[in-house]
């Protein structure tokens, strides 16, 4: 047995060490840690409720609207009060634009580059895959960029800017727009809708993709590729059945549900779907705990639900090897993410992918990619939907006392914010984000996360440092540390 210590990752936002033990070429064990520590629950305490809204967004620079929105979402539960239609629709397509330039900027920025790894020089796409995504160089990842920079347009107009957008409130959007400013929007969700279709799709348009009914469809659809779209390049990679079945997950998979609606209900319903039931089960957010036994942080009451917990420091602590707790619901590990949200929704690619693959490499870029294809539509909807001179934002007065819970699905999943108040100041404020989720460490029963589960059995050849499949398990669940280390 050998350890390894693989870290810091390039590519990925903040700071990760996985520290490995290996066996006979595969990874037998291991532990990740999230080495850097930032405090803003402790920051947030004492401060006059509404200033949650200046200071979450500033947890993350390429998240920081799902902030921004759980925090809104929070202080609404607190007021007990409901966005106006149009409030509602203009803070989903604010977040939605956010999680899609994240979902882009994975695929072609943080995960495609690996496959131009020397590594794979004698795979019959190795030679496409250098010339589109070799890192900084290739000619998707340029043409990819440009696309995400002008999709970022978009937020000037809903909602002033990006990141640490300011626009967000627990009453809706204090921006209103004007018809010909819809007409501007719609015009560049049409050019970021094109640039899919054309390039990541080889001009399939988003909705026949989204209407795939199955995996054998999938392939069928990959068959009929001519010799473009980057998306077919990710399928012909995962051909290779050892890359398929790269870091398999738990099997259980938490969403809050994504984009509420004003009627009730979500986009993208909530629940946990069980692979071991093959059902989606209802969403008990009761049952949510943070296990602090691994982390740097007092364990002080063994798991506490976030409505209680507590962050406290303990650098010098016996045992702990992170900065991160151990979400878990009700005793169990979950995944979170695209797939989750996919799976929860009902989606049949996504249904009969992860049936016959569970949870791993393959199936997650796969509901992430999904994802792009099934909401610029609804963006499109949402934008289309806006009455002219109907509210955007309601008068909010927070109580001096109270507690408030707010729910969302970011990029990469489920994030929380719990906030209790006394006499008219933040008393507790808890955050649990999604890499919080995938990311966890071991828990007083000693089980590990989700990643920390996936990257059992993985492949390391002789003299990799940096092992090629431990990469790809790692940005498969697309992290960020930031959020994790709030």
């Amino acid at each position: 047995m050998k350890r390894l210590l693989v870290g810091p990752f390039n590519r990925v936002e903040g700071d990760l060490e996985v520290t490995l033990d290996v066996a006979d070429g595969r990874v037998r064990s291991a532990r990740v840690n999230a080495p850097m520590y930032r405090g803003f629950e402790q920051i947030l305490h004492g401060k006059a409720p509404h200033d949650a809204l200046v200071y979450v967004p500033r947890i993350c620079g390429i998240c920081s609207v799902s902030q921004s929105v759980a925090a809104a979402h929070a202080l609404a539960d607190l007021a007990g009060v409901a966005m106006p239609p149009n409030g509602r629709h203009v803070t989903n397509a604010i977040l939605a634009i956010e999680n899609l330039a994240d979902h882009l900027t994975h695929f072609y920025l943080f995960f495609m580059p690996d496959f131009a790894r020397a590594a794979y020089a004698g795979r019959p796409w190795h030679a496409e895959a250098v010339e589109r995504f070799t890192a900084g160089h290739g000619e998707q990842v340029r043409k990819a960029i440009a696309a995400r920079q002008r999709w970022f347009e978009l937020l000037g107009t809903l909602a002033g800017k990006w990141p640490h957008t300011q626009s967000l409130e627990p009453g809706g959007s204090s921006r209103a727009i004007e018809p010909a400013e819809r007409t501007r929007l719609l015009a560049r969700v049409r050019e970021f809708r094109n640039f899919l279709e054309r390039e990541l799709f080889g001009g399939t348009a988003l909705e026949a993709f989204d209407a795939l009914p199955g995996e054998p469809a999938l392939w069928a659809w990959h068959a009929e590729q001519p010799a473009r779209g980057d998306f077919r390049l990710f399928l012909s990679a995962m051909l290779d059945p050892a890359l398929a079945a790269l870091g398999p997950g738990p099997g259980r998979y938490l969403s809050y549900g994504a984009y509420p609606q004003p009627e009730g209900g979500h986009s993208f319903a909530a629940g946990l779907w069980d692979a071991s039931h093959d059902a989606l089960q209802p969403l008990d957010t009761a049952a949510i705990t943070e296990d602090a036994t691994h982390a740097w942080l007092l364990a002080t009451g063994g798991p506490r639900h976030p409505r209680d917990g507590m962050t406290e420091p303990d650098a010098d602590k016996p045992g702990a090897y992170t900065w991160n707790k151990a979400p878990r619901l009700a005793g169990q590990v979950v995944e979170t993410g695209a797939i989750a949200r996919q799976l929860a929704a009902g989606h049949a690619l996504v249904h009969d992918a992860v049936g016959r693959h569970g949870g791993t490499v393959f199936t997650r870029v796969l509901a992430r990619v999904l994802e792009l294809a099934r909401v610029v539509p609804q963006i499109e909807r949402w934008l289309q939907a806006l009455q002219p001179g109907q509210p955007y934002c309601v008068p909010v007065r927070l109580p001096a006392d109270g507690e408030g819970m707010g729910l969302n699905e970011a990029a990469r999943g489920a994030l929380g914010h719990w906030v209790s108040v006394r006499d008219g100041r933040i008393a507790n404020y808890q955050i649990v984000a999604p890499t919080s989720w995938n990311f966890s460490p071991r828990d007083a029963a000693g089980t590990p996360g989700a990643l920390e589960q996936a990257l059992v059995d993985a492949p390391v050849q002789d003299g990799e440092d940096t092992p090629a499949a431990v990469q790809h398990i790692v940005r498969s669940f697309d992290p960020c540390m930031v959020c994790t280390v709030h």
